[in-house]
C-alpha cells in the first residue's frame, strides 16, 4: 500500500515513530510488526485491519459500534 500512494518508507516510520530501518525490517518480515502499529497503518490507509494483513478484499473499515 506504501508504495501504490508513492510513500516512503522514512515517511511512514515518521508517522509511526519509529527508525526507518525498523520499519524496513517490518516491511521485509524480518521483525513483526506490533499490532498497535498496526491499527496506526489501518487508520492511516483508513482500510480494514483485516485488508491489510492480506485478511480481505475489502478494504473499507469496520464502522464503531456503540
Amino acid at each position: 500500500m506504501r508504495e501504490d500512494s508513492d510513500l516512503t518508507q522514512k515517511k511512514i516510520a515518521y508517522y509511526l515513530m519509529c527508525d526507518q530501518s525498523l520499519y524496513s525490517k517490518y516491511e521485509r518480515d524480518e521483525r513483526e510488526i506490533p499490532l498497535s502499529l498496526l491499527i496506526k497503518l489501518a487508520d492511516y490507509y483508513n482500510v480494514s485491519l483485516d485488508y491489510l494483513v492480506g485478511r480481505t478484499d475489502m478494504k473499507k473499515p469496520y464502522s464503531k459500534g456503540k
